[in-house]
């Protein structure tokens, strides 16, 4: 079945669209991440130009926030001062990352500074993962538990001026680092079209020190106004941002969802998680091949 993108501006198998969709909802829903930093590098490998994948996959994020956003909220699991705080920083930085998208894509190294920022971000990212992983397998084998870590905010927090309480964080620190923290976020939305999860959550939890029971709410609260930002800017600026590709993506990620939550009810949380670091070592490794050879057509998306 092919689909005519009109922004990509070239003819793609919708069935594959969909079931990339449906691989990075099944990840969702398994591992609690939302996806978008495994949706732009495989819809790249697929041949999409990286600029409108990057788009395209803000918008999908956003969509595949909103039902997070409300499970959630019903359960008390969302500290709104602290996210409308980072939704604040997000904006600026979405702006910011809207100069630098810009800049580079006069410059004609867009295409190229994506790749890099995947490469760098998954490898890093997945090696932590695959570390902690292989720790926590050990210690079930062993029958010796992990030592908890305590929850305490990074001593450069508590040196900032201006505290504020955020009660439902159970937190009383500068809100200078949630808004720093959004904007380094948004920028990074806006270059590679993730909604930040698998950054912020470690980020809210070992920097900002927030209590664990709101910190996946609070950060898809971020994520969800972030990336609305994100596609109104890209829309704006970039116009890179094909919504017949983010609906194929939306319509498999909403279905592989589902199945991804089925799956992670049976299955070992640690050794999840370790399949996990591996999918994203592999991408991080295939994106890191491809930056080194020289591909059969050259081609980058200028903005208008």
């Amino acid at each position: 079945m092919d689909v005519y993108l009109p922004i990509a501006n070239l003819s793609v198998n919708g069935l594959v669209i969909v079931g990339l969709g449906a691989l990075t909802g099944i990840l969702s829903g398994m591992f609690g991440v939302g996806g978008g930093f495994l949706t732009t590098p495989l819809m790249i490998f697929y041949g999409i130009p990286p600029t409108v994948a990057a788009a395209s996959a803000a918008s999908q994020v956003t969509g595949a926030s909103v039902s997070g956003v409300f499970a959630h909220a019903k359960r008390g699991g969302v500290d709104y001062l602290m996210g409308t705080v980072m939704v604040v920083g997000g904006i600026v930085g979405t702006g910011i990352g809207a100069l630098l998208f810009n800049f580079l894509a006069r410059l004609g190294q867009i295409d190229t500074v994506i790749n890099i920022l995947y490469v760098v971000m998954l490898g890093s990212i997945g090696s932590l993962m695959a570390n902690e992983s292989i720790q926590g397998i050990r210690a079930e084998r062993s029958g010796v538990p992990i030592a908890a870590r305590k929850r305490r905010h990074h001593p450069m927090v508590a040196s900032l001026p201006m505290r504020w309480r955020f009660y439902r964080s159970g937190l009383y620190i500068s809100p200078l680092a949630p808004l720093l923290l959004g904007i380094a976020t948004g920028i990074l939305t806006m270059l590679m079209g993730i909604g930040g999860g698998f950054i912020l959550v470690p980020a809210m939890l070992y920097i900002l020190g927030m209590s664990a029971n709101v910190v996946v709410g609070t950060s898809l609260w971020q994520i969800l106004f972030t990336t609305i930002a994100t596609t109104m800017m890209h829309a704006m600026t970039t116009h890179a941002v094909d919504l017949v590709l983010a609906s194929l993506l939306l319509i498999g990620s909403v279905t592989g969802a589902q199945l991804g939550a089925q799956f992670a009810q049976k299955a070992s949380p640690v050794k999840l998680r370790l399949i996990l670091a591996v999918v994203v070592l592999l991408v991080a490794g295939r994106m890191a091949i491809g930056l080194g050879y020289r591909p059969d057509e050259i081609f980058t998306v200028a903005p208008l």
